[in-house]
């Protein structure tokens, strides 16, 4: 898209924040719209598993083992402590207590049915690849039996071992005390998300869309209400709007992330406290800024830098400068759709900016020059920059692309073998970065199949679980 074309759009359309929290008009018809579009979220909705194999990220049919049933239908009902065991002793008057905030006490076993989970394979891409291209003798060990008995949560996160998260969730899950309501929320997040990184998106759909399920059953519907308005993490809201983009529905994906974005909106026009509005207002930019990131997988840069465009003009006094990551981020969205003047008027604040590093100077000019076809300029930078940091992959794989253009493999390639020695626990799980490394691989020379099979070797020491194998371009069968 050219420059002028982009900057007729934007004169043409009109000025709309779609961060703006405070709006001006609270008519009746404005809250009655909202109110009804919350009540339809509400309302529950099949899960459309069944078209998983068309549109983005299209999950593997293997994610969830064949021939396993769906659990059925549970309905969880209240129960109350009083309901448990009928007192037959005498009734003694008490005085009658004030009346607190305190969360009532809430015993939701439906929450806890181990039905609602499916088994986790145990196998996954990396091994195939390792069973076919290694010998025997040469592959190192990888548990994927999910232990998780003999390890924390943070160790667990940091080697990136998802299926044993995801089983330790489960677990823990069906171990808790029904009433213990919001431990068995953060457990149901940390087990989708779990399941999330391993690819799982089939699985990881099913069995959200069986939480919902239980939480639109609960009666009486005062406690339901109460426990989707006041308990439900934001974050599992998040995760259930997702599910429409695993099952092929970008569109409607962008519905729900809009439903979310309106929710964030009226809770903080109805929030007292400081605290809460400040919160709802965090959780809104959040929730834009995946929005533009689908927007930006569906190629629309346009609308992607409009919805992204009042985060770096705030209105407000009191709102906080934008950071010169969402600068930098914005500007690359307008090298892309061709709008180089823009970017360059985002990339100068970046440069003003007394709180930015060096290194990120010289990455922005890069990529300037980069979309001015300027590759020796952008080689000056980059290589001032890796000479820093002789261990950052983000400069090594951009000063990669670049020599690339120059006819320099074996220099891109070099920068991007010390990349990965340098971090290669961080850098072995970076995909992008290891399909450029393969790239090189290949274009540098025909024998070029030893290589790749020795970054898969060096990778299977480091990488967790959740690998997308097509990365190292080796086929599977």
């Amino acid at each position: 898209m050219s420059t002028s074309s982009l900057t007729q759009q934007h004169d043409t359309e009109p000025n709309i924040n779609p961060f703006q929290l405070d709006d001006t008009d609270d008519s009746d018809s404005s809250s009655e719209a909202e109110a009804e579009a919350a009540s339809e979220r509400l309302e529950p909705r099949p899960p459309a598993l069944q078209s998983v194999d068309s549109g983005l990220m299209s999950p593997q049919r293997e994610d969830i083992p064949l021939g396993s049933t769906p659990p059925p239908p549970i309905t969880s009902r209240v129960i109350f402590p009083q309901d448990r065991k009928k007192d037959t002793s005498p009734v003694q008057l008490q005085p009658i207590a004030p009346v607190t905030d305190e969360v009532p006490a809430l015993f939701l076993p439906g929450l806890i049915n181990p039905s609602l989970f499916l088994p986790i394979p145990n196998s996954d891409q990396l091994s195939i690849l390792l069973n076919k291209y290694i010998a025997p003798e040469s592959r190192p060990q990888r548990d994927l039996t999910g232990t998780w008995q003999h390890s924390d949560v943070p160790t667990l996160v940091m080697t990136n071992s998802w299926r044993a998260l995801a089983k330790m969730s489960r677990d823990r899950i069906v171990d808790s005390s029904p009433d213990d309501i919001v431990l068995i929320f953060e457990l149901w997040h940390l087990r989708l998300t779990s399941l999330t990184r391993l690819r799982l998106f089939n699985q990881a759909a099913a069995e959200c869309n069986n939480l919902f399920a239980v939480l639109r059953n609960i009666q009486p519907d005062l406690v339901r209400i109460y426990v989707l308005d006041s308990l439900l993490p934001f974050e599992l809201e998040v995760t259930y709007a997702r599910t429409r983009y695993w099952a092929g529905d970008p569109y409607g994906y962008l519905d729900e992330l809009y439903a979310l974005l309106r929710k964030c909106k009226m809770c903080s026009k109805s929030a007292t406290s400081a605290t809460d509005i400040e919160m709802w207002k965090e959780r809104a930019v959040r929730v834009g800024l995946i929005m533009a990131s689908q927007l930006l997988e569906m190629k629309d840069h346009t609308a992607a830098a409009a919805l992204l465009l009042p985060l770096c003009n705030p209105t407000s006094p009191d709102a906080p400068p934008p950071s010169i990551e969402l600068l930098s981020a914005v500007a690359r969205i307008y090298m892309d759709s061709g709008d180089i003047e823009s970017a360059e008027q985002l990339i100068r604040r970046v440069e003003n900016d007394p709180s930015c590093d060096n290194t990120t100077k010289e990455i922005n000019r890069a990529l300037l020059a980069s979309a001015r076809l300027d590759w020796k300029t952008a080689v000056e930078n980059l290589r001032s920059a890796i000479q820093r940091e002789p261990g950052n992959p983000l400069v090594a794989n951009n000063l990669s692309v670049v020599l690339l253009s120059t006819g320099n493999l074996q220099e891109g390639i070099h920068y991007m073998e010390t990349a990965l020695r340098a971090s290669p626990g961080t850098v072995g799980n970076v995909e992008p970065f290891l399909f450029n490394l393969a790239t090189l691989y290949e274009l540098r020379t025909a024998s070029n199949f030893d290589k790749k099979c020795g970054l898969l070797l060096e990778i299977a020491e480091w990488a967790g679980d959740g690998l997308r194998t097509n990365c190292l371009k080796l086929p599977q069968v």
